[in-house]
């Protein structure tokens, strides 16, 4: 499949997420999850020339969309090393930072890849080809109570316990090696009404565990809140529960866990305030253009002021 910048993947509530920026002359921006450069172009269309962007992302397929741009930097690598990155590059604070998180179209519509039940194809869902364990040695080589555990914890499944039970009796006849060896070892379990929403968790927690997905959202979270400038936003877009109740902590709390820090005067204290106090999802032309967009949420906050 032939790719290219325009459809690796459709930026998703690209004039919201770009005007939540709030874009500073002179300032330093990152977009955490480059992808197709789709919200970095918005980025730098928006930036004058004193400014500088930095993209990040791991997968080796998004260095084929690099901008060619004396302001932006492309970075390889997970965005969890966001803080090492910018010490590297001698960027001691930013004024802003945009995260897309979840999958680019690309990855689902790249059958080779493993990312959807829609394709026969090897268990990989690696966003980093070169490191790392697959989906199928996640599959094949843990045991029964870890993998009921990644299917509880990362897709919400209440019959985790059952699915495990089920995945570990076929892979004694023959290893899962492709989607659909999964799809077979486990489709007794789901109801007709739900299969493929349930199939899609399945899915989804798996490709949480084979990336590392929550740990690196948290580092690169925390790792934000200590880079921002006062007045700098923070910027993210997430579509499933997991990582939207972590985003909607940190915001809160300062802290994933949400585990609130109060002052003697009971108020609590974070070194973030929410800009929008509800949470911004597309409009209905958007969702009905790019599906992708229909579990999307944006929130967006501002660095309070600090003694640094």
């Amino acid at each position: 499949m032939t790719t290219t910048a325009d459809t690796y993947h459709v930026p998703v509530m690209l004039n919201e997420s770009i005007d939540g920026l709030a874009i500073r002359p002179g300032g330093v921006y990152v977009d955490v999850t480059f992808g197709g450069g789709g919200h970095s172009r918005g980025i730098l269309a928006g930036m004058d020339g004193g400014s500088r962007l930095f993209g990040f992302d791991q997968d080796a397929d998004a260095e084929a969309n690099i901008i060619g741009d004396e302001r932006f930097t492309f970075v390889r690598s997970n965005f969890r090393y966001l803080k090492n990155w910018m010490r590297y590059y001698g960027v001691e604070r930013i004024d802003g930072l945009l995260a897309d998180l979840g999958v680019s179209s690309h990855h689902f519509d790249d059958a080779a890849r493993g990312f959807s039940f829609r394709f026969d194809a090897p268990l990989d869902m690696r966003m980093n080809k070169r490191d790392g364990m697959t989906a199928a040695d996640v599959l094949n080589k843990y045991d029964e109570g870890r993998l009921a555990d990644v299917l509880y914890l990362y897709g919400e499944l209440r019959n985790s316990r059952r699915l495990a039970a089920s995945i570990v009796k076929a892979r004694a006849a023959k290893p899962i090696a492709t989607t659909q060896d999964l799809i077979d070892a486990t489709a007794p379990l789901f109801k007709r009404e739900r299969e493929k929403k349930d199939i899609a968790r399945m899915f989804q927690a798996l490709r949480i565990e084979v990336n590392h997905e929550m740990d690196a959202l948290r580092e690169m979270l925390q790792a934000a809140i200590e880079l921002l400038k006062p007045g700098g936003r923070l910027v993210v877009i997430t579509y499933h529960s997991l990582e939207d109740r972590m985003v909607k902590n940190i915001i809160r709390t300062g802290n994933a866990e949400g585990a609130a820090r109060q002052d003697l005067y009971g108020r609590t204290e974070t070194p973030l305030a929410a800009v929008n106090n509800k949470v911004i999802t597309p409009s209905a032309d958007e969702m009905e253009a790019n599906p992708r967009s229909r579990s999307a949420k944006l929130r967006i906050a501002e660095r309070k002021d600090d003694d640094r």
